[in-house]
């Protein structure tokens, strides 16, 4: 029998299939509070704050995690150092971490600490079904340990008796549980030939692909040498091991009923050095549940300083607060995603930092809206001006309402970097059309057409605002005030949403201020 739905039920149904399309769950790695946190942590973070306002403007209905991670021996050992409680101990450096992230202006939606009630029961919940389903068994393990890195190495991993990161390793011999990621093997190969951008970048794809083809061991997933960790369901003795832990934060986070619906996740960005983790372990975790796979897991590189990795026993750590302290939020934003491409690694230097807020900020965007408005100002009774639009003026309007597209390729692709040059681009543009156009001659000579290239540079400056608004929203909402305008998404990129003549224009303000190196 046949069962016909009315209109509005199928029309309800189609919206609610579009809204389920339009979720995008994207998340940072959950940071280990073993100090406060450092260029890395923020880079990682901004970056995905930046994806995820990106996606938020463009019409996505956005779930944005973070947190801490704050088991394992390492934090036990911390706290001991302090002469404190370790819960206590992980308090502390956990309400660090969030006052970094509001005087970062992060966006996220949830932060999650391991040591929360809800994230244990899923964690425990999760292991019981490994060890019913077989993939979890008993046995003893015996081999190299970092607690540094909480990672286990093999013996041709250990570089003149180090982890292959530098990292103190010793010897460990203890009862465990194993996690039987040798069977996942094929699945795993399997996994990154059908999915060729589930690792990215590609570099780093062929690294995870040559690492897994040459043998994957079962892996220890407990310890019974401390105790700050979750038990192991039903053998109190042992604690799990930290990495199984952590990465089931990114499903624990949305195991509420009502947030099921963004599982799994879009994105995970995490730093190269914990890629191995991300891309073996997790996926071979979910696999053995039964779990939905993410879409992909993109490993960024590292901020050096003088070609080597920031390192506080080197002490050539930068604190990126005391940047932002200096040189303001909107700066220190848009330095770290412009300069370095989202993947490789790159060196920090005062010279390049001057450079790329002068140039493009200061000079490029901050120079034309300063000049424009200013000029309406003064010449234009401070309001939207009538316009007569001819060729030239179409194709700059239409070039930059065409930006958007661009940018939405650089941006699932995780090239941060390319996708803001595009707005950089456009400036240059209208810096070329003003040039080219001299409204200050033309206040002379031919009045109707200033107006018109006066319009035309206001509605570019006004899509410049929002275009820069996942990257610089403090900046973008200064520059929006210019025309009374406060939340405009990305969907009033066109000319329906174009500017209106006679519309009043607030007062000149320098946006993007020059530096002197």
């Amino acid at each position: 029998m046949l069962c016909f739905l009315d209109k509005s039920v199928l029309l309800h149904q189609q919206k609610f299939i579009a809204n389920q399309m339009k979720k995008y769950f994207i998340t940072t790695p959950i940071y280990y509070v073993n100090d406060k946190p450092h260029l890395g942590h923020i880079y990682t973070t901004l970056a995905a704050d930046v994806i995820a306002r990106f996606k938020r403007l463009d019409g996505y209905d956005v779930r944005f995690l973070t947190g801490t991670d704050e088991h394992g021996q390492k934090i036990e050992k911390s706290a001991a150092a302090k002469g404190v409680e370790t819960i206590e101990y992980c308090d502390h450096i956990a309400s660090i971490f969030k006052d970094a992230a509001i005087k970062m202006n992060f966006s996220y939606d949830d932060f999650i600490r391991t040591s929360e009630p809800r994230h244990k029961e899923v964690v425990k919940q999760i292991w019981q079904k490994m060890y019913d389903k077989g993939y979890i068994y008993e046995g003893k393990y015996a081999g190299w340990y970092s607690v540094r890195d909480e990672a286990f190495y093999d013996e041709s991993e250990i570089i003149d008796g180090k982890a292959p990161t530098g990292a103190e390793v010793e010897w460990v011999e203890e009862p465990t549980y194993f996690f039987k990621l040798s069977a996942f093997q094929d699945k795993l190969l399997a996994l990154y030939e059908e999915q060729p951008n589930f690792i990215m970048p590609e570099s780093k794809r062929n690294e995870v692909i040559s690492f897994v083809k040459s043998g994957l061991r079962d892996l220890s997933v407990s310890r019974t040498s401390f105790k700050w960790g979750i038990e192991v369901p039903n053998d109190p003795n042992h604690v799990m091991y930290v990495w199984l832990d952590a990465l089931f934060n990114y499903y624990s986070a949305i195991s509420d009923p009502d947030l099921q619906k963004y599982w799994p996740a879009d994105l995970h960005i995490v730093g190269k050095d914990i890629l191995r983790f991300h891309a073996i372990y997790w996926p071979a975790f979910l696999m053995a549940v039964d779990l939905q796979l993410p879409s992909r897991v993109f490993a960024h590189g590292w901020w050096l300083v003088d070609g080597e990795k920031m390192s506080k026993s080197i002490g050539n750590v930068l604190d990126p607060l005391s940047l932002v302290e200096k040189f303001g939020l909107d700066q220190v934003r848009y330095f770290l995603m412009r300069e370095m491409p989202f993947g490789n690694d790159h060196s920090f230097s005062s010279e390049n930092f001057f450079n790329r807020i002068n140039s493009e900020l200061s000079n490029t965007i901050g120079n034309l809206v300063q000049r424009v408005v200013s000029f309406v100002n003064k010449n234009a009774e401070s309001k939207v001006p009538e316009y007569s639009l001819i060729a030239e003026d179409e194709e700059l309007i239409n070039t930059a309402y065409g930006v958007i597209d661009k940018m939405r390729v650089f941006i699932d692709q995780q090239a941060i970097h390319l996708a803001f040059e595009e707005v950089v681009k456009l400036a240059k543009l209208a810096n070329e059309y003003i040039d080219k156009n001299a409204p200050w001659t033309l206040k002379k000579t031919d009045l109707a057409r200033m107006n018109t290239v006066l319009y035309v540079l206001l509605e570019v400056i006004r899509v410049i605002a929002i275009l820069l608004r996942p990257l610089m929203p403090d900046a973008s909402t200064r520059m929006l005030a210019f025309f009374g305008k406060k939340d405009d998404n990305f969907d009033s990129l066109n000319k329906k949403f174009a500017l209106m003549p006679g519309s009043m224009i607030n007062n000149a303000e320098i946006i993007f201020p020059r530096f002197e190196g």
